[in-house]
């Protein structure tokens, strides 16, 4: 199958920092590659790609030093170069929100858009009606639900690779708050369980220009008198690991509908529980008593954090290996493309017809023969040419 990955601008792929979409793009496409499939991905030229990279901009956004940057146009012009390379693909997968709706407006049949974001925005609604014939992703059940309207194909949770983190069979004794400083993350909710614990804290966590504000006068002095905190600033992917890993608990203590929260399959995945506020995507991705512990006050987050140790720290690997793989997020994104592929006009006259260049390729074709789907052209439309491309 032949797949284009279309990825926002603002920061490499993966990040080379903090970042979540960029950085699911990333294993996403590899692990598309990876299954035998030829991708193409549309990004910053920074970008660490197993697939073909059609560079857009010299480097993503946030960490170009430049002072004077126009996102707006970095994205009309990566929205540009899709389309002009439209006609190669037989599905193009965006990352970029709504912003690609109206230049893709005839082609929407042909494309498949993971939304990354919450979704109770006032603006939002009118446009997801407005251009409903685009096929839409959630990355978590409850993502919907300030849209139930929409055109949802399927809920698809993120995946990490497994072999990008270490498994740590025991903990150094901290806990750990990894995310970014901002008012919903709740930082001050993790200072305050260590400090009723008496356990030290470590918080890895960018600030961003909009959070200065509530880190000068919130959290920098909840730090600045506590001893048992560490602040370590913004870490990389190769430092994951080690932070991670180290930790007796992750702290997920949000005060928001997060959408996903990839810093909980991060965990994870160094055998690490997360006790985490029941809020968004949390109940979707901790199972409560085995990889974490679900908590609706303070009281119930500092008692969970206190036992967390007595998780079962292999277990929690193997549950991440099981479902929040990249190569099982790969695969379930695999049955979306074919599902919309399979709904396509003319799909079996092309599978069927004897010319080379107007049938499937053989994947695609057997993907669909086995689910039984046999669309037929609508009736008095000519037979497709035989050069007809797919899509």
């Amino acid at each position: 199958m032949k797949i284009a990955q279309v990825t926002p601008l603002y920061e490499a792929v993966p990040p080379k920092l903090y970042g979540g979409t960029e950085r699911v793009v990333a294993h996403l496409t590899d692990a598309l590659v990876d299954l035998g499939h030829e991708v193409t991905l549309f990004a910053s030229a920074d970008a660490r790609t197993r697939a073909r990279l059609i560079p857009v901009r010299d480097q993503a956004i946030r960490l170009d030093p430049r002072p004077l940057k126009s996102d707006l146009a970095a994205h009309m012009t990566l929205l540009a170069t899709v389309l002009d390379h439209a006609g190669e693909f037989d599905l193009i997968h965006f990352h970029t929100d709504m912003i690609h709706f109206p230049f893709f407006a005839r082609h929407a049949g042909r494309t498949v858009t993971t939304l990354h974001g919450r979704l109770d925005l006032t603006d939002l609604a009118p446009v997801y009606a407005r251009w409903s014939d685009f096929a839409l992703v959630s990355i978590s059940d409850d993502q919907r639900r300030p849209m139930p309207f929409a055109n949802w194909q399927a809920t698809v949770h993120h995946g990490m690779p497994a072999e990008l983190y270490d498994f740590s069979p025991e903990s150094r004794g901290y806990l750990a708050f990894l995310g970014r400083i901002s008012p919903e993350k709740r930082p001050d909710r993790a200072i305050q369980i260590a400090t009723a614990l008496d356990r030290p804290l470590k918080i890895a966590a960018k600030v961003d220009a909009a959070d200065t504000v509530y880190w000068e006068t919130v959290i920098q002095p909840m730090i600045a008198d506590n001893p048992l905190v560490e602040f370590v600033g913004e870490i990389s992917d190769g430092q994951k690991s080690a932070f991670l890993g180290g930790a007796e608990a992750l702290l997920f203590p949000i005060d928001w509908p997060e959408p996903f929260g990839l810093v909980m399959i991060e965990a994870m995945a160094c055998g690490t529980p997360v006790v985490a506020f029941r809020c968004g995507s949390t109940p979707e991705i901790i199972a409560d008593g085995l990889t974490g512990f679900l908590v609706d006050t303070m009281d119930e987050a500092i008692a969970a954090a206190g036992r967390a140790h007595r998780l079962d720290r292999a277990q929690i690997r193997a549950q991440f290996e099981r479902r929040f793989s990249a190569t099982a997020m790969a695969r379930r994104y695999l049955d979306v493309y074919a599902d919309m592929l399979a709904r396509r006009p003319f799909a079996e006259t092309l599978i069927e017809s004897p010319a080379p260049t107007a049938r499937l390729r053989p994947r695609l074709a057997d993907t669909i023969a086995q689910r039984g789907l046999r669309p037929t052209p609508p009736a008095g439309l000519p037979e497709p040419a035989a050069d007809l491309h797919f899509g």
